[in-house]
């Protein structure tokens, strides 16, 4: 899926997005106008795709909050998870609330009901409340379902976690959709930060400052970035220095398979 095809004009490709788990489930004011503040960075950055769900406690509601006024140059995703069909609804209702009654990309948050939401966010892009429609999940050993819904439904997103340490998604579901036309969204290009409390040493990563990467944590963002079937990849941050790097290392040149090769090498190294 071609991200034009969200009928969002003036956006450049949103490669780096920001994820919102626990980062935007806040609810004292002071926090509350510091994710505005991360937004208004993210937006300067040209980082314009964010990712939420009702799971995250307040973050839909925090970050519609922070986009009042500038909806329109956001890409915003979020979910409905819920095994209850009337609280699904209530779900949605709130999320076309926080976000001025559209939602860029609807997806089925780890596939609950699944069979029964597709459906609904169908017709709510066929009229016009949402561009997209996806599913989500995390774990393993759902991706075998997962990938049974790539194949035998019309759906323009999947959502999973990719990164050096976490492969998975390259045996089926990244070639599934490369296949389909699908976009990836990828979750946990850090590893819920595990890949990057012990870096590699700086003689290590002297290799990869001609692709712009200053830092082991662009090093892992552009190793997920540079797999072709990625559209883009949601880290979490509330750090403005952190939203700095992971823009940059949204930007050519890409590493090719040589130099994702090494960074496989490396995280196996330093970061099991």
């Amino acid at each position: 899926m071609e991200w034009r095809e969200l009928g969002l004009t003036g956006l450049r490709v949103p490669v780096v997005g920001m994820g919102t788990w626990r980062t935007f489930d806040v609810y004292g004011k002071e926090e509350q106008a510091d994710r505005v503040g991360v937004v208004s960075e993210a937006l300067d950055l040209s980082v314009r795709f964010f990712d939420s769900s009702p799971m995250y406690g307040e973050a839909e509601r925090v970050l519609g909050a922070a986009l009042t006024g500038r909806r329109s140059r956001a890409i915003v995703a979020t979910k409905v998870w819920t095994w209850d069909d009337v609280e699904g609804h209530s779900q949605i209702d709130r999320a076309l609330h926080y976000f001025e009654g559209r939602v860029d990309v609807y997806q089925v948050h780890n596939l609950v009901r699944w069979r029964e939401l597709l459906p609904v966010f169908q017709r709510m892009k066929d009229a016009g409340q949402i561009a997209a429609l996806g599913v989500t999940h995390y774990q393993h050993s759902a991706f075998s379902e997962l990938a049974d819904v790539l194949r035998s439904e019309d759906v323009d997103t999947v959502q999973i976690p990719l990164n050096p340490l976490d492969r998975v998604a390259e045996r089926e579901i990244l070639p599934l959709a490369a296949e389909r036309g699908i976009g990836v969204i990828v979750m946990r290009p850090f590893g819920e930060g595990s890949l990057v409390r012990n870096a590699p040493p700086a003689a290590a990563l002297a290799p990869f400052v001609r692709f712009g990467c200053r830092t082991w944590s662009q090093v892992l963002l552009k190793w997920t970035l540079s797999d072709p079937r990625v559209t883009v990849a949601i880290p979490a941050t509330t750090s403005r220095e952190h939203l700095r790097d992971n823009a940059e290392a949204g930007d050519p040149p890409w590493f090719g398979p040589d130099e994702r090769a090494e960074v496989v090498r490396l995280a196996e190294r330093y970061c099991r």
